[in-house]
């Protein structure tokens, strides 16, 4: 009488598909998650332009001295995005003015006579995953 059934061999073959298979998924699932970050960093930098646009008009011309100003009454912002740059910064609402550092945060520029007058960008040196630094968004 013959007992029919999965060998050892044939299940540990299984188990390491299944092993295979796995470790796929958590590389895809960890690129989508920093694809996820990137977006937020887009989508914070692009809520942070548009309070400055805002004030800009709504001053006839000027911009904040800092970008704290945005937050006075919860007019334009009711507080800083914390900047999340995946793997390279801890999360910051920390703003640099004038000149990027790689420190993380936003970078504010707030001088009248420089080019980038009102303008706000990241603060990091670092590489996306499109290959774009990050301080070029």
């Amino acid at each position: 009488m013959r007992k029919s059934g999965f060998t050892l061999i044939e299940l540990m073959i299984v188990v390491a598909i299944l092993g295979i298979l796995a470790s796929l998924a958590v590389v895809k699932y960890a690129s989508l998650m920093r694809k996820a970050n990137e977006g937020v960093v887009q989508g914070d930098l692009g809520s942070l332009r548009s309070a400055i646009s805002i004030y800009y008009s709504d001053t006839t011309g000027d911009v904040p001295a800092d970008l704290s100003g945005l937050t006075v009454n919860g007019k334009y912002l009711t507080a800083l995005p914390r900047l999340r740059i995946p793997d390279y910064h801890p999360a910051s609402a920390a703003v640099a003015l004038g000149a990027a550092d790689d420190s993380g945060g936003w970078v504010f520029d707030n001088a009248p006579s420089s080019s980038r007058y009102g303008s706000v960008w990241v603060n990091c040196t670092h590489t996306d995953t499109k290959g774009s630094v990050w301080s070029s968004y």
